[in-house]
């Protein structure tokens, strides 16, 4: 039941950032731990960019593949994703992006449980260290753009 939030301040126009965080099949470029990702569904409709797509995540012997369902509400310059398959019991986790006046202004929260309660114990110890590392190279990145 691991559960947190990151905010981060990054110089970089908001739509920008918001494109970058839906570019899901480049996140094994440069988020630790993030092995493979595919995309198999995109659908951009009027209020809403729907995608499926899977990531697979781990450090060997402990390597999975999750899908999720990421939904880009435009309105409200917000990402929701939810678990639809793997080793999950279920995960949530918004973005919201608000634009300042020389950088945007990036939360994002963070709530799942893995279906296996060993591995789920040994994430519960280690979730914020790694939800840091994942921040940081998502803003490092990020910059860069």
């Amino acid at each position: 039941m691991p559960k947190a939030s990151v905010t981060r301040h990054i110089a970089r126009e908001k739509q920008k950032l918001i494109n970058f965080v839906l570019d899901i099949e480049k996140y094994p470029e440069f988020i630790p731990f993030c092995i493979d990702s595919k995309v198999y569904e995109k659908e951009d409709k009027k209020d809403e960019l729907a995608i499926v797509a899977d990531l697979t995540i781990g450090k060997k012997p402990f390597v999975d593949t999750y899908k999720s369902d990421v939904r880009y509400v435009k309105k409200n310059d917000s990402i929701y994703v939810t678990n639809i398959g793997g080793p999950l019991k279920y995960l949530e986790n918004n973005w919201k992006f608000i634009q300042k006046e020389n950088y945007t202004e990036v939360r994002f929260d963070v709530d799942f449980e893995i279906k296996n309660k060993f591995l789920n114990l040994i994430m519960t110890k280690s979730f914020q260290f790694g939800l840091n590392k994942i921040a940081d190279a998502f803003q490092k990145k990020a910059e860069s753009l």
